[in-house]
This record gives C-alpha cells, sequence and structure tokens, in this order.
C-alpha cells in the first residue's frame, strides 16, 4: 500500500516542477519576441533554469522509489 502512495505522491509532485518548466520557457520566448538580440543571454538563463527545475522532478522521483519498497 505505501509503494501505491509513494507514486501517486511523486505524481502529484511532477506537477510544481511541470508548470516551473511551462513558466520559464513562456517568459524566454516573450523575452525573445521583444529584444531578439538578447537570445543567447535568455537563453543560457532558461537552460540553467530548466536544469534546476528538472533536478526536482528527478529528486522526486528517486525519492519515490525509496519509500515505495
Amino acid at each position: 500500500m505505501t509503494g501505491n502512495l509513494a507514486i501517486i505522491g511523486y505524481g502529484l509532485s511532477a506537477i510544481g516542477p511541470g508548470v516551473g518548466i511551462g513558466l520559464i520557457f513562456a517568459a524566454y520566448v516573450s523575452g525573445v519576441a521583444r529584444q531578439p538580440e538578447t537570445r543567447s543571454v535568455l537563453q543560457t538563463i532558461a537552460i540553467l533554469g530548466f536544469v534546476l527545475c528538472e533536478q526536482l522532478a528527478i529528486f522526486g522521483i528517486a525519492l519515490a522509489f525509496v519509500f515505495s519498497g
């Protein structure tokens, strides 16, 4: 029973990084549309933000496997 709850908990916790990644790239597209010359700077910041948000999701799935067994 606890394994099922861990997987459900991970599914719910994956919503946060998903929303965060969506907001990061929405801001990136908006920024590039406004000032195309800043594309390289904004792209670096967007990829860094993506990596940080994705680490939360990977950490969450690791904890789901730890607590499910």
